[in-house]
């Protein structure tokens, strides 16, 4: 199992990741815009299952391969900070999307079990968060256990971490709803704020090792 250092740094490393604007979380902040918040809430839980079910999968399939192919190992981490830097160029370039959603007005009503589903989808499908698994949790496991047991309970901690951060966001998104719909045009620069960290981030994966 990881040691108490690798532990206290995954966890930093994971809320600090979780804090940058992502498809999970700009999701999240746009159904707690045009949702109740009630829904919002179970499209968070949604979404904390799909992550957790990523990291299921990649603990099947990674051990062998950070193990045997330094040059794999690499490939991925290349491919990962691309796709963060495309994240944060899409969302420049659609930072004005979450301020259509909320000058548009409700949504009608869903049933839980579709909450649940569209969080779940797009948890399950965030490429940020599978590559992040991918690249970054074998780094906090220990060379004396076997790897995929660590990396999913990793990707458990980090599932919960994300389900509070999510629910402590869709709340403030929701009470936050009367203030944004007099200047809706705030989310714009939200946005594009987002945008640019993802491509810091995108930055900082290439060039560290």
């Amino acid at each position: 199992m990881p040691s108490s250092s690798q532990w206290a740094a995954f966890l930093v490393a994971s809320f600090l990741f979780i804090q940058v604007p992502g498809p999970s979380l700009l999701f999240m902040l746009g159904r707690a815009l045009t949702v109740p918040l009630r829904e919002a809430l179970l499209s968070v839980v949604g979404n904390a299952s799909g992550l957790l079910a990523q990291a299921v999968l990649v603990a099947v399939g990674l051990g062998a391969l950070v193990t045997t192919s330094a040059t794999a190992y690499s490939i991925v981490k290349i491919a990962g900070a691309a796709y963060v830097v495309w994240l944060g160029v899409q969302a420049i370039r659609h930072r004005g999307d979450a301020r259509v959603a909320l000058e548009s007005g409700q949504r009608p009503p869903e049933r839980a079990r579709t909450a649940l589903m569209t969080g779940f989808v797009v948890g399950v499908t965030n490429p940020k968060t599978v590559l992040f698994f991918v690249a970054f949790l074998p780094q906090f496991t220990s060379s004396s256990a076997p790897t995929a047991p660590q990396i999913a309970l990793l990707g458990l901690v980090f599932a919960l971490m994300e389900l509070v951060s999510d629910s402590a966001w869709a709340t403030l998104a929701g009470k936050a709803r009367a203030w944004l719909a007099r200047r809706p045009r705030r989310l714009d620069a939200a946005g594009a704020a987002g945008g640019i960290m993802m491509i810091g981030l995108g930055a900082t994966l290439v060039t560290t090792s």
